[in-house]
């Protein structure tokens, strides 16, 4: 498969993996091919121990504009199974990212879209430039956005995620910023410098400390406040004991 055909491009440096959605003439809509494609790269970062971080960005001027033409096509003559079927491949996706050991980061041009905004969101953290746009228009046509909202409910409050959710608009970064489903935002021609140096902090930190606390995390979503309590004290002796841990007490005793 060559870089023309593939719908998601991966490339590595300095232990930052990038993947880029490919289908820039089709403003990177997701269909069957890219998600796989996409869950296959994500599945393989577990295995590089050297990776520090993945970004997820778009390739041309959009980040990705959700589910294109002939996929909306085929939801409307599948049966139950197939749409079944479908939606679970889009919920894999969405799981694997946080399963994905390095934070995934994604770096958000252009407009994010229904299944795109949730993509977006569904990763670690996300970096926007000035003038990205996000927006759940799924209702427009009479479709929720469901698995969208289980991630979106995590990222603002309630009564944003029902605005977000039922008025099937768009808003600019700077108020995805204000209501937190946005990092940080980045003027447009610093946008590549901006985002660079902000993974850059991965290289410098612990990389298993990072790994442990994304597990934790996410691990206690919905847990009982003691039963999170126990679950970081786990978390604790297991951190106490890695390499990383090791040393860096040794380097802070040494000064």
């Amino acid at each position: 498969m060559t870089d023309q055909t593939k719908t998601v491009l991966e490339s590595k440096a300095d232990d930052i993996l990038c993947l880029t959605l490919n289908r820039p003439e089709k403003k990177n809509a997701l269909n069957d091919a890219m998600i796989a494609e996409l869950k296959n790269a994500l599945r393989q970062t577990n295995r590089d121990d050297s990776l520090r971080a993945v970004i997820i960005t778009g390739a041309g001027a959009d980040f990705c504009s959700g589910a294109d033409l002939s996929a909306l096509k085929k939801i409307s003559t599948a049966s139950i199974v197939e749409n079944a079927n479908d939606a679970r491949s889009l919920m894999d996706l969405f799981m694997l990212l946080r399963q994905v050991k390095v934070p995934v980061i994604a770096a958000v041009r252009g407009r994010a879209l229904a299944g795109g905004c949730g993509l977006a969101s569904a990763c670690d953290l996300v970096l926007a430039s000035t003038s990205a746009r996000f927006g759940y228009p799924e209702v427009q046509i009479g479709f929720v956005p469901a698995m969208v909202m289980a991630i979106l409910r995590r990222n603002v409050s309630e009564k944003r995620t029902f605005a977000l959710l039922t008025r099937g608009g768009e808003i600019g970064a700077a108020e995805a910023q204000q209501v937190g489903l946005v990092n940080e935002v980045f003027a447009d021609d610093e946008f590549d410098d901006r985002v660079k140096a902000y993974v850059e902090v991965f290289k410098k930190v612990s990389r298993s400390a990072v790994t442990l606390t994304k597990e934790l995390l996410y691990g206690t979503d919905g847990m009982a406040f003691a039963e999170a309590l126990q679950s970081g004290a786990d978390v604790n002796v297991i951190a106490r004991l890695t390499s990383d841990c090791q040393k860096g007490i040794a380097r802070f005793l040494k000064k």
